[in-house]
């Protein structure tokens, strides 16, 4: 069975190359990814505005370079994240956690350009160290925009009751003085669409603040560069937003639009065994390699894979921990699975390897990178025990 996303998997990660990798391993494409941020510049170019990478999406140095041709820098979620690009990307480091505490803050200050508070009480509490570092550092307030669509509970900033950002009548009577920027985020995997929305109840919130602030970053969860996003839509947004507001700067962190389709995970069959149902142990973990496949849950796309009954043969795929539930889903294949097939799991380089662990002594994935375009593979790095023992008192 051939399906557009088989096509584009061969075209972008051709079998010479997912036949010569050790497994597991996670793939990423330097080409996909390219063009992902020739698409995002597009963005830049028609709006004025600046994206950043999210980081807790996507963290390889190794390709930091390429990104950083285009994108403007990256957001840290904490002062681990902000060193790294400060000393790896190289770009502007735009910084927002729940809380910090001083030490954590006294790193934050030192890789960081932007730091965004979630609570008045947490700007109070650290704007003097900020103004005794001498660094000249912008400083923003998270906010609740009152409005979101997010489907799924596990990821949605903005549900009653949520801990990120100040709802508007939580600003009444505050004076902001020292306040450089508003941040709101509220979207996941979502068109422009819903950024409209979001934007209207953000303004009807907090618009009247915007002309003392010098800039509003727009969260992450935008869908940029998948197929059917309407970038003259996205682009109209911030145009007319902007000039509303006195052409204000504007941001957007982006993380899985940098990355999309832009990586696969590479796993071999290690044993195939019956249980009134077919099953396929392979040399991977979902609860390790991929934890978001049990946590969403979601069915990762398999490529010559079908749903359960559509091909030949349906098998159970399970993983090498000892978590029971350690299990991607059932896929069908034309033919029987064999120990040493390879199996290709599409969508892999977003969320993956940066939410990776070691339980249960389960041995991490090398990484690799490759350009086709240029036929090129390149080992980047291969784990082993100092890895896992290293993380242990």
């Amino acid at each position: 069975m051939t399906t557009s996303l088989d096509e584009r998997l061969r075209h972008d990660f051709p079998q010479a190359f997912t036949d010569r990798v050790e497994t597991p391993c996670y793939l990423i494409s330097e080409d996909v990814i390219a063009a992902n941020c020739r698409i995002l510049d597009q963005v830049q170019q028609r709006t004025g505005a600046k994206i950043l990478l999210a980081l807790k999406a996507f963290a390889l140095p190794a390709l930091f370079p390429l990104i950083a041709r285009t994108l403007h820098g990256v957001c840290a979620s904490g002062p681990i994240e902000a060193q790294l690009g400060r000393e790896d990307f190289g770009r502007e480091v735009h910084t927002y956690a729940p809380a910090y505490t001083a030490a954590q803050l006294e790193r934050v200050i030192r890789f960081s350009d932007h730091i965004v508070f979630n609570s008045i009480a947490q700007w109070h509490r650290h704007r003097g160290a900020i103004a005794a570092s001498g660094r000249r550092i912008e400083v923003g307030l998270r906010v609740n925009p009152g409005h979101s669509e997010v489907e799924i509970d596990l990821y949605n900033p903005c549900l009653p009751g949520s801990r990120f950002g100040i709802p508007a009548a939580g600003l009444d009577g505050v004076d902001l003085d020292g306040i450089d920027g508003l941040h709101f985020h509220a979207l996941c995997e979502q068109n422009a669409d819903v950024l409209v929305r979001v934007l209207a109840s953000f303004e009807q919130g907090f618009g009247h603040l915007l002309p003392r602030l010098r800039w509003v970053n727009f969260g992450g969860g935008h869908h940029i560069t998948r197929d059917g996003y309407d970038l003259d839509l996205l682009c109209t947004t911030v145009t007319d937003f902007r000039r509303r507001h006195d052409r204000i700067a504007v941001y957007l962190e982006p993380g899985e639009a940098v990355v999309l389709h832009g990586g696969v995970f590479v796993t071999t069959v290690l044993d195939t065994i019956s249980n009134g149902i077919d099953i396929a142990i392979l040399d991977c973990s979902a609860e390790t390699h991929m934890p978001d496949v049990l946590a969403m849950p979601y069915r990762p796309h398999i490529a010559g894979a079908g749903q359960p009954g559509e091909l030949a043969h349906t098998y159970r795929l399970g993983g090498i921990s000892c978590l029971a539930g350690d299990v991607i889903g059932d896929y069908s294949f034309p033919a029987r699975l064999i120990p040493g097939d390879r199996l290709v799991l599409a969508d892999m380089a977003l969320y993956s390897f940066v939410k990776n662990t070691t339980f249960n002594g389960v041995e991490l994935p090398s990484l690799y990178s490759c350009s086709p375009a240029a036929d090129r593979l390149t080992l980047i790095r291969r784990f082993g025990y100092p890895d896992y023992r290293s993380r242990l008192a």
